[in-house]
Formats: structure tokens, sequence, C-alpha cells
């Protein structure tokens, strides 16, 4: 998993790096096409995602305790955090698609929903991991002595976080 893990980091590095590149040649474009972004909107997601972190923190905590349904209640209020992200960030981009606006708009929108669409797919797959991890805890598969699984979907969980908390800023806030 941490080969994977830093696999999918270096692949948004490599993005975040060529988006920087990008704006340097049209900082006015992208200013300008940065307002249209409901902030608010990246604001709520950033929330939702942190406190789902948080709850896969709870959980790791519960389950290195051996409470397993502890555990599992966590995990879903933070499969619960990720299904709202998803959902604002459906509306966000379907609100963005009525207005005509797709990836040749221009290239800070080819930035804005190529990285946004990736990074929303990797919550779809975080997600999936909880899950799994979820009902192998439901089901008792965990105890205080052998929880590495969900560590493991803990950490992948956390680095999804962690390239929102970097794509976030330098989609909506930076200018």
């Amino acid at each position: 998993m941490w080969c994977f893990i830093l696999a999918e980091l270096l692949v948004f590095g490599v993005f975040f790096l060529a988006y920087a590149f990008a704006r340097t040649h049209d900082v006015e474009l992208f200013n300008a096409s940065q307002l249209e972004l409901d902030r608010t909107s990246g604001f709520i997601n950033t929330m939702l995602l942190i406190s789902g972190s948080y709850f896969v923190v709870l959980a790791v905590d519960r389950i290195r305790h051996g409470h397993s349904r502890a555990c599992t209640r966590w995990l879903i209020a933070a499969m619960a955090c990720g299904a709202a992200f998803l959902v604002l960030k459906l509306v966000e981009f379907s609100g963005k698609i009525e207005a005509g606006i797709s990836m040749s708009t221009n290239t800070f929108y080819m930035f804005y929903l190529g990285l946004g669409f990736f990074h929303f797919m990797h919550v779809v797959l975080g997600m999936v991991i909880l899950g799994a991890v979820t009902l192998k805890a439901w089901r008792g598969g965990y105890r205080a002595s052998d929880y590495a699984g969900v560590e493991t979907g803990a950490a992948y969980w956390h680095m999804v976080d962690l390239v929102w908390i970097v794509l976030f800023p330098l989609i909506y806030l930076l200018n």
C-alpha cells in the first residue's frame, strides 16, 4: 500500500507542477477563472475530508483497544463525510457543465476539472477501501493485536485528504 500511496502522490505532484507551470504563463486567465469557483463549497469539502480523516484516526484508536463496533461506527462516519464530499463535488461540477464549461474552455478549467475528477475518483476508491475495512471490522476480523488492515485503509484515506489539502488552496485560493 505504501508503494501505491507514494506512486499516487508522485502523480499528483506532477499534476501540481504542471498546473503551477501553466499558471505562470497565463496568470490573468487563471485568476479570472478562479474567481468563478465557489470557494464556500471548496471550504466545506475541505472540512468534510478533514473530519473524515479525524474519524478514521478515531477508528484506528478504537480497534487498537479492541473495540471493533466503535471502529466500525467511526469508519461509517468517515465514509459519510466522503459521500457528502462527492455529492457536493457533483453539484459543483454539474453547475460548471450547465454553464457550458468543459475541459476545453480554457487551461484553468482543464486543470480544475481534470484534477478535480482525478481526486474525486480517489475519494471513491478510498470509500471502497474503507467499506471493505468496515465490513471486516463489523464481522470481527480485526483485534487489538491484529489491525494492520485498518491502518492500511486509514493511510490511503489520509493520502486522499492530504492531496485535497494541497489541491484546495492551489485551485480555489492562490492567485
